[in-house]
């Protein structure tokens, strides 16, 4: 029963204000096992709450998760002005075969007046015991409207893509060469920080049925826990009198082809540090 975990951690943020990769690996270590772990805002050259410069958190984790094979992705990636380079983005670890990765360019249309940043989106194809399975992880536009909806139609665009090459035939080799017949599962999970509330245009567009047969993407929380709001997963530690009531940006979602396999959706509520929650998706 494969176990996968998403979380946004805001560049290993500690309750101290610090980057601290131990309190991350030991919040995992406390609230499930895993096979697949993908998060987000994993940074490297940045500046920590605290006022210390970031560490190259994405060489620290590999070194801390032993066991599991590291593929990521950088979409933001800048120059400071001493010198340093500045790095943010998602990792996925996984216990699985890791057949292929892609490294998703997310759109960045000028939107004026608006602050935003590079996106993207990390997809591995996974060989699991139960079969090919794809897995995507997400973190869209905060800020800007207009982004996070073009982010959000190119996520289905991959989407029908990736289905469409899982049953088309490709021609190619069975060897090491660059034009090898690599599989890309049309079975799907995507996880991670959607900037988006369930009741928000996006969400359901990014849910909306295709019209060429492509398996649509379902939310796993309302098949884990019919009928019941999303349990939050952003703002449940935050201190601010401002705040306001804590809200869920943060998602998994199925296609349809593994709706029938979504065994538990689970939030850490106990998880302090980033104001985002661990989420947890048991698959049967």
């Amino acid at each position: 029963m494969p176990k996968l975990i998403t979380w946004n951690i805001q560049s290993a943020r500690s309750p101290d204000g610090s980057a601290d990769l131990g309190h991350v690996v030991g919040t995992l270590d406390r609230f499930s096992e895993f096979d697949v772990l993908c998060l987000q805002e994993v940074a490297c050259g940045f500046q920590a709450r605290d006022g210390t410069r970031i560490e190259d958190q994405f060489a620290g984790l590999a070194a801390r998760l032993p066991g599991y094979s590291a593929s990521w992705a950088t979409p933001l990636d800048t120059l400071a002005l001493d010198g340093a380079r500045c790095r943010l983005g998602t990792v996925v670890f996984s216990r699985y075969p890791v057949l292929q990765v892609l490294r998703h360019s997310l759109p960045w249309p000028a939107d004026p007046g608006v602050m935003s940043m590079p996106r993207g989106a990390l997809e591995l194809t996974l060989g699991t015991p139960s079969g090919l399975l794809r897995v995507v992880s997400v973190h869209l536009e905060y800020f800007s409207a207009l982004q996070r909806s073009a982010q959000v139609d190119r996520l289905r665009e991959l989407h029908r893509e990736a289905v469409m090459h899982a049953h088309t035939p490709r021609p190619g080799p069975a060897d090491r060469s660059a034009f090898a017949a690599v599989p890309r599962a049309a079975p799907a999970v995507l996880m991670g920080d959607f900037n988006m509330l369930p009741d928000s245009l996006e969400y359901a567009r990014l849910l909306a049925p295709f019209t060429d047969g492509t398996p649509a993407l379902r939310d796993a929380w309302h098949l884990a826990h019919p009928g019941r709001p999303h349990a939050p997963t952003v703002g449940l530690h935050d201190a601010a009198p401002d705040a306001g009531p804590p809200f869920a940006f943060d998602f998994a979602f199925v296609s349809t082809d593994l709706a029938g396999r979504v065994l538990r959706l689970q939030v850490d509520g106990a998880a302090a540090g980033s104001d985002h929650q661990p989420l947890l998706l048991e698959l049967g």
